[in-house]
């Protein structure tokens, strides 16, 4: 079967969002993916590839994308990649991306380029056994009918930050886009509630920032904060979500959902 043929139990779900081109479509433009990258978290070692929508090719791999799974040649289908997952996590990352798509046309089409969705599941390694993952998208593309057809994808190895799964799929913004969604999908873990975390729209944007290794010094400069109000409200995230330190406020944030 030809690669552009090859199916997955995604393309069901993504036909239902009506922004997605649904012609097959040969890509040649390669996102700034360097750029984008700013937008993601890599906690850990990760890969990104790059997902043409139309017909489901994926291309402008990262090289660990082969070390991390033990493959010999890089994925050509998102089917590759889906069938590297644990068969118990297709339902949930199925149920998840519906909840993308039913929150994306809430938000509007033209705010489609401005949104990230992650969320977590597990995947085999070249180890031969299955460890977390933390996956993200952002929507890199559209024709000029504003259909997609085009995204990039990164996938962290979190599974030495923690191993449990939030089920909750994360919907944010990106740029100038200032979106926080988090949907609850199933199986809610038993250790603690995530919505009993009030953090502020600030401490969330800090949170975040710390989760992608910025210092404080350079978190200042880029929200124009003072190094002391920066502190402070590190502080304060420490304090709503009960961590002792960084390390600690990092799994909470993946096992709660927060980033």
């Amino acid at each position: 079967m030809d690669n552009s043929e090859k199916k997955h139990p995604l393309i069901a779900v993504w036909n239902t969002y009506p922004g997605l081109r649904k012609e097959n479509k040969n890509i040649s433009n390669i996102p700034p993916i360097e750029q984008i990258l700013g937008e993601m978290f890599a906690i850990g070692e990760f890969y990104y590839y790059v997902l043409n929508l139309t017909n489901s090719t994926i291309s402008n791999h990262h090289p660990n994308l082969l070390k991390l799974h033990g493959l010999k040649k890089y994925p050509e289908n998102l089917k590759d990649i889906i069938d590297l997952t644990h068969p118990d996590d297709i339902e949930f990352i199925i149920k998840a991306e519906q909840k993308v798509v039913q929150k994306m046309m809430e938000i509007g089409r033209e705010h489609q380029l401005y949104l990230k969705a992650s969320y977590c599941f597990r995947m085999k390694t070249a180890a031969g056994n299955y460890e977390l993952f933390h996956h993200q998208a952002i929507l890199t593309q559209e024709d000029e009918n504003q259909n997609l057809i085009q995204s990039i994808n990164i996938h962290t190895n979190i599974n030495h930050i923690t191993k449990e799964n939030p089920h909750t799929v994360l919907i944010s913004g990106i740029g100038l886009r200032q979106d926080f969604h988090q949907i609850k999908i199933d199986n809610p873990p038993a250790f603690e509630n995530f919505s009993q975390v009030n953090l502020t729209k600030r401490e969330t944007e800090i949170l975040a920032l710390i989760a992608k290794g910025y210092s404080g010094s350079e978190i200042s400069k880029m929200l124009i904060l003072s190094e002391h109000t920066v502190r402070s409200h590190r502080k304060n995230i420490l304090a709503k979500t009960n961590s002792r330190n960084g390390k600690e406020l990092l799994r909470k944030a993946f096992e709660w959902g927060l980033i």
